[in-house]
């Protein structure tokens, strides 16, 4: 069966919208979104990010990203530094290290759900085929 380019997106934009619904309700019960899950396991990834650069990373603009990160650093999920000059650097409190690593497992979950029937030779298929989809960002 040949699949064209706009039914594999459509494939792709309806896998990604299953995950965002499991996520959340998997993550319901931490008390946390899915957006700052998300947050939690970018900042852990790039510690003192900055808030510029965990908008980009969370799919948010900068102002929307400033008032998550004002509620979660008010929650105690993370810090937020002064850096060089205006620039506000972030890192993860205890309590967000220990919100990540069990929404970590509930991620697992959920994704295991999607690509356990996948053998890992078929997993490595689709990771290759996604990353030469993607390519460069022409919007960077």
């Amino acid at each position: 069966m040949r699949h064209r380019p706009g039914d594999v997106g459509l494939a792709v934009k309806r896998l990604q919208h299953r995950h965002h619904r499991a996520f959340s309700r998997a993550l319901a019960p931490l008390g946390i979104s899915l957006v700052q899950w998300d947050t939690l396991r970018h900042l852990a990834r790039n510690p003192d990010a900055s808030l510029h650069d965990l908008a980009v990373l969370t799919f948010q603009t900068d102002q929307s990203f400033g008032s998550l990160a004002t509620r979660m650093a008010s929650r105690g999920l993370i810090e937020r530094i002064p850096g060089p000059g205006r620039a506000v650097r972030h890192r993860l409190t205890d309590e967000g290290e220990r919100l990540l690593a069990a929404g970590q497992k509930l991620a697992d979950g959920v994704l295991d759900a999607s690509f356990g029937n996948l053998t890992e030779e078929q997993l490595d298929q689709l990771g290759d085929l996604l990353d030469l989809a993607l390519g460069p960002d022409p919007t960077a």
